[in-house]
């Protein structure tokens, strides 16, 4: 049964803990699962967490320690001994044991691999160390099943058995030549009904998805997301068999990737919680709000410039929030669909053929506005010329906005620029200040002034 977190539980811990009553401690968490234990602790105070994280097993304590807020985990570490953190390494899977080391400072880092006893273990880390951040080789874990295309039957099932006590769970057995070169992969079903006098060449399925170890790791979650995989192979350019990634990794980076463009969105330019500082918020907060006010003082600059005709017809006026608003909307739904399709590999085709679609759908859209719009200005002011030369302006400025809206996106992704950018302020300021000069235009252009 998991720890179910209440205040009732957190007092009788913190009392355990003033006691030191070790004994009710371990017995405690000693069949729990290691995600609620770090649940705890990341409501406990911070000399708490390093109590019971000292005096667990690194064998639960390694995991605990995985799913515990990045801060809390970075505080954790810095208290913790090179022969601590050595321990806890030697219990973690190769990819999360280089995701450990990777957060310590350069120096400790090299003291904590120097403190590893498996020979085996520290190398394969070391490995992952050398590859790019973004990659899939930093992703994923050197511990898999493989089997050799000439071995029989009793020698694969004999080299399955000692290599599964290394791999948490078996997702996929691979088949791999003389050399380590990726061939296929092999049916456990295939496996136990052939008969022992067979060789694995015979049984294997040759079809098999990989990925390059240099490959992007939103490129690695796009492949098994479509081919709804529960683990894929990695591969360096000759073929050759270097490890395996994990759906547990991949829903991590769809997550990350997502809170980040969540906050792009939000007009937040860099990666913050709610907890950080006020000036590391700040910092990331005010260059879109910097641009929203640079926005506005361009927008009403704009308005200066037809001083003339807002001074003979004040009721245009009234309807700039409108039009600036109807921008600024229509812009950040067209650019929020084409991201959304980008993330999801779904744009397919020309960037004119979005373009043109885009202008049809924010045609329609703006005509049945507009329509509206007319008879509520007709009959409340009883000026058609009036209402006309807004509705027009509206349809414009929201076609013109539909455009703006895909084609930014887009251009963005074609320069390898997050395209999630688009989303926020940056396409409602931009939208704001075309649409109110578009209605201006086209206003004093109807209205003859």
């Amino acid at each position: 049964m998991s720890l179910k977190l209440t205040k009732k539980l957190l007092q009788q811990i913190k009392l355990f803990i003033q006691n030191k009553d070790e004994e009710s401690i371990i017995s405690l968490f000693e069949e729990e699962h290691h995600a609620d234990i770090a649940e705890l602790l990341d409501e406990l105070k911070f000399d708490e967490s390093i109590y019971i994280i000292k005096l667990l097993d690194s064998e639960k304590t390694s995991e605990v320690l995985m799913d515990l807020d990045e801060d809390i985990r970075e505080k954790i570490l810095e208290n913790l001994s090179i022969k601590e953190i050595a321990e806890e390494i030697e219990e973690l899977d190769t990819d999360d044991a280089a995701d450990i080391i990777a957060e310590l400072p350069e120096e400790r880092q090299e003291k904590v691999i120097s403190q590893i006893e498996d020979e085996e273990h520290k190398a394969d880390i070391q490995e992952l160390l050398t590859y790019a951040e973004d990659s899939a080789g930093s992703l994923m874990a050197k511990e898999l099943i493989k089997v050799n295309e000439n071995w029989k039957i009793p020698k694969c099932l004999k080299e399955m058995r000692i290599q599964a006590s290394n791999v948490t769970r078996v997702h996929s057995i691979y088949v791999v030549d003389n050399n380590d070169v990726l061939k296929g992969r092999l049916s456990l079903k295939d496996l136990l009904i052939v008969s022992n006098k067979a060789h694995i060449l015979d049984i294997y399925i040759p079809k098999v998805d990989s990925v390059n170890v240099n490959d992007n790791v939103e490129d690695v979650a796009r492949i098994m997301q479509k081919y709804d995989l529960e683990a894929i192979p990695v591969i360096d350019n000759n073929q050759i068999l270097l490890g395996r990634i994990t759906i547990d990794d991949i829903v991590d980076v769809i997550k990350e990737e997502a809170e980040k463009d969540y906050q792009l969105a939000a007009g937040i330019v860099q990666d913050v919680e709610a907890d950080d500082s006020i000036i590391e918020l700040t910092k990331a907060r005010l260059p879109w709000l910097f641009l929203g006010l640079i926005g506005g003082i361009g927008a009403a600059g704009i308005m200066g410039g037809f001083d003339d005709i807002l001074k003979s017809h004040t009721i245009l006026f009234y309807f700039t929030p409108l039009i600036a608003a109807m921008a600024g909307n229509i812009g950040v739904q067209s650019s929020a669909i084409i991201v959304q399709g980008l993330a999801n590999d779904d744009v397919k085709g020309s960037i004119n053929s979005r373009l043109i679609k885009e202008m049809l759908l924010a045609t329609l859209n703006g005509f049945i506005l507009a329509l509206f719009l007319l008879v509520f200005i007709w009959i409340w002011k009883g000026d058609f010329l009036i209402a006309l030369a807004i509705s027009i302006s509206l349809v414009i400025v929201i076609v013109v906005a539909g455009i703006i809206g895909t084609f930014i996106p887009l251009f963005l992704d074609k320069k390898g620029i997050d395209p999630a950018i688009a989303t926020g302020p940056f396409i409602t300021t931009s939208n704001d200040i075309f649409g109110i000069l578009i209605y201006f235009m086209i206003a004093k252009m109807i209205l003859g002034i």
